[in-house]
């Protein structure tokens, strides 16, 4: 089991060429070796059935020259035949002829037995060894014409062995041969493997030297012609990424841009009024002077707070969880309630139940539902109302805040919730970020931000809408 977590391991680390080389050269060598088990097994065959025919011949020709015309068993035997035998064999060769009673037997007494009962008349080859070596024997029994003189058997029993030493080297050789020709194509199949190898990862190289080249900001897509089909979804993946970085990068630096403008004009604001109460004299002038940089001080500190939410609200992870609607627009109603009150504004709740399950990031909803609450306060006239309520269906579930401010001309819904982009009817105070901090995170959730018209008078509905089974949000 270590053997093989050790190789899984390596091939996780290892290089496309070595992961090749692990794969392929194991099952190659497998592969050789089982067609080197099939050469020597059909080596073994073609020697058996060359060099059976030699003992066939022999069998054949005692078998030619046993007489029983004496009246006992004669056999005249082919002395000429068994010498041309004998080097064919590279050895020794045996014969036995003997009566199936046993009394009547000429040759080698102790051959070994056939290991079966043979048939009449029919030739049968088998191995055995004969003092301590392996021998090849052909036995053949046939009826005799009569029982010779002492004898009451009517069949006669020949057998013919000769050394398997001329047939192991014959199929040594064979096998050797064939070793020498497929480690010769193993090596040309490697050869072949590594070439056609190297061509088809040049495309790879090529796209690897060109991304190499490029510079740190260059985020243009990369070229898929002269690339290799499976390698086309990975550059079409790698390309979509960087499209969504470059959106990203693009955001981001509007983002600064626009922070950066923001926060200036705070700092200049404050850095005037701050000498403007230096070079008054008038005490007066002087409290103007400090409750004008007071109110720019707060007006700068909701200016960070807002930039600050709205970048968490853009690179924050998104984790979803069962949480209580109805809690969350209740803590987020009693948090702003001073600020409506001093406005004289009637800040309400709507909950269809005590209990509402919903599913999403609890602290980007709240921060998202804030935001939208003190846009209406901002914006509600005093003695105005503003109502908070949760809804949900099989779809999803929302988050809904209702004023009666002066709401939002039809064709200003679309443009607002994009960063810094205030209303035509927006007074002082304002940022643009509270709508675009909501928008951002409805959009984490998959979801979005709808500015309705209040159906019952004047005003706004602001809803954040996020399905029930969102896909997984974008980091």
């Amino acid at each position: 089991m270590s053997v093989v977590a050790d190789v899984a391991h390596r091939l996780r680390r290892a290089s496309l060429w070595q992961r090749l080389a692990l794969l392929l050269f194991p099952a190659l060598l497998v592969v050789t070796c089982i067609e080197l088990w099939m050469t020597r097994h059909d080596a073994l065959a073609a020697a058996n059935a060359a060099y059976d025919r030699s003992l066939l011949g022999a069998l054949k020709s005692i078998d030619a020259n046993i007489s029983t015309a004496s009246g006992g068993l004669s056999v005249e035997l082919p002395y000429t035949m068994f010498e041309f035998f004998e080097l064919t064999a590279s050895g020794q060769v045996f014969f036995r002829v003997s009566t199936s009673d046993g009394l009547v037997e000429l040759g080698s007494a102790d051959l070994p037995t056939p290991p079966a009962e043979l048939k009449m008349g029919v030739p049968a080859f088998y191995d055995a060894t004969y003092f301590g070596e392996a021998v090849r024997l052909a036995a053949y029994r046939r009826d005799l014409d009569r029982a010779p003189a002492g004898s009451t058997g009517r069949s006669v029993l020949i057998q013919v062995g000769e050394s398997t030493r001329s047939r192991q080297e014959f199929s040594a050789r064979f096998v050797r041969s064939a070793a020498l020709r497929d480690g010769l194509v193993l090596a040309m199949l490697l050869c072949g493997t590594a070439i056609a190898l190297a061509a088809a990862l040049r495309p790879l190289s090529r796209l690897a030297r060109e991304v190499s080249a490029r510079t740190s900001d260059d985020l243009t897509r990369i070229a898929e012609t002269d690339l290799p089909a499976e390698v086309r979804p990975l550059v079409a993946a790698v390309n979509q990424q960087m499209s969504r970085t470059q959106d990203l990068v693009a955001q981001q630096r509007q983002f600064l841009d626009d922070a950066s403008h923001q926060l200036r004009t705070h700092l200049t604001t404050l850095q005037m009024q701050a000498d403007y109460a230096r070079r008054e004299e008038d005490p007066a002038q002087v409290r103007v002077a400090l409750d004008a940089l007071g109110t720019e001080i707060g007006r700068a500190t909701r200016s960070a707070q807002q930039l600050l939410a709205l970048g968490r609200s853009d690179t924050v992870s998104v984790e979803p969880a069962e949480f209580d609607l109805a809690a969350l627009l209740r803590e987020v109603a009693v948090d702003l309630l001073p600020l409506a009150r001093a406005k004289r504004i009637d800040l309400g709740i709507h909950s269809p139940s005590p209990e509402f399950p919903a599913v999403a990031d609890r602290g980007l909803m709240r921060e998202a539902l804030g935001n939208l609450v003190t846009n209406a306060i901002t914006y509600t006239p005093a003695e105005g109302t503003i109502t908070l309520f949760a809804a949900g269906d099989a779809a999803g579930w929302s988050l809904n805040v209702e004023d009666s401010g002066p709401g939002i001309g039809e064709e200003e819904r679309a443009a607002l919730g994009q960063r810094f982009r205030r209303g035509a009817r927006a007074g002082k105070g304002g940022f643009g970020l509270g709508l675009a901090i909501a928008r951002s995170i409805a959009q984490r959730h998959q979801g979005e931000l709808r500015l309705e018209a209040r159906e019952a008078g004047p005003g706004l509905h602001a809803i954040i809408w996020w399905p029930r089974t969102p896909a997984p949000a974008a980091t």
